[in-house]
């Protein structure tokens, strides 16, 4: 189906929607998730930061399909806009155009489980390596732990979630390259698709809570060296128990 075919069915199918695609449609009428749009210099980039940051937040999920009528409503952009953003994601390894269905986020794969970890242990191991922690850094860090650990004992596995996603983030933060920490984001997003999968498992995050603080712990000591040794094993174990998840 192409073009005024593909435009009335999107604006036509409403009953039809999945929860996922009535939910996504929520969140993009959010005043506050729009903030900013019509005064970004580079529109296309600034639509690709909304939805990137909806999946790394794990307010997409996989598989849900991002109609491309309805968003350009939403977001009050052009439909070339939005494709713009769209072609971005898609070379990021986030959405996938389906022939004849539409756009959808897209769902990992064991090989997208494979060099998710391959690039992780380039950058965040690097990371650990170069960057300069120092206390205020140090501070950051710990606070994080203390969320994650507060969230596990009340059962908030999406603050649990979150805060992970927020570690990892404030590890690269301190090599300050503001380069890296932007591919970093896209590296977030991948990395809540590819924790998606183990969804099924709700214990999942909660593991690494104190995995996370053992890092930290190191960090605070500065013992590099071991820090290091710590987060490739941490990803060793990770990717490992993904590739079985995932089958």
């Amino acid at each position: 189906m192409h073009g005024a075919q593909q435009d009335v069915q999107e604006t036509t199918a409403g009953p039809g929607r999945s929860p996922e695609e009535m939910a996504l449609e929520e969140l993009l009428a959010d005043a506050e998730v729009r903030q900013g749009l019509t005064d970004h210099a580079h529109v296309p980039d600034r639509v690709a930061e909304i939805l990137r940051r909806l999946i790394s937040s794990g307010e997409i999920l996989p598989g849900t399909k991002v109609p491309e009528v309805r968003t350009t409503q939403l977001l009050g952009v052009s439909r070339h806009t939005l494709r713009a953003a769209f072609q971005s994601l898609a070379a990021e390894g986030l959405l996938e155009r389906r022939p004849n269905r539409g756009v959808f986020v897209h769902a990992p794969t064991t090989e997208d489980i494979r060099e998710t970890y391959r690039v992780r242990r380039v950058v965040e191991l690097g990371a650990v390596r170069q960057a300069d922690f120092d206390d205020a850094a140090l501070a950051e860090l710990e606070a994080v732990i203390d969320v994650a650990r507060r969230a596990s004992a009340a059962g908030d596995l999406p603050a649990v979630a979150q805060a992970n996603q927020q570690l990892h983030r404030l590890i690269i933060a301190q090599v300050g390259s503001e380069q890296l920490s932007a591919f970093m984001e896209q590296i977030l997003a991948r990395m809540r698709l590819v924790f998606h999968t183990m969804r099924g498992d709700p214990t999942f995050h909660i593991d690494y809570v104190e995995r996370n603080a053992r890092l930290v712990e190191l960090l605070q000591t500065r013992d590099g060296a071991a820090a290091e040794e710590h987060l490739a094993g941490y990803f060793d174990v990770a990717e490992e128990q993904l590739l079985e998840n995932l089958g």
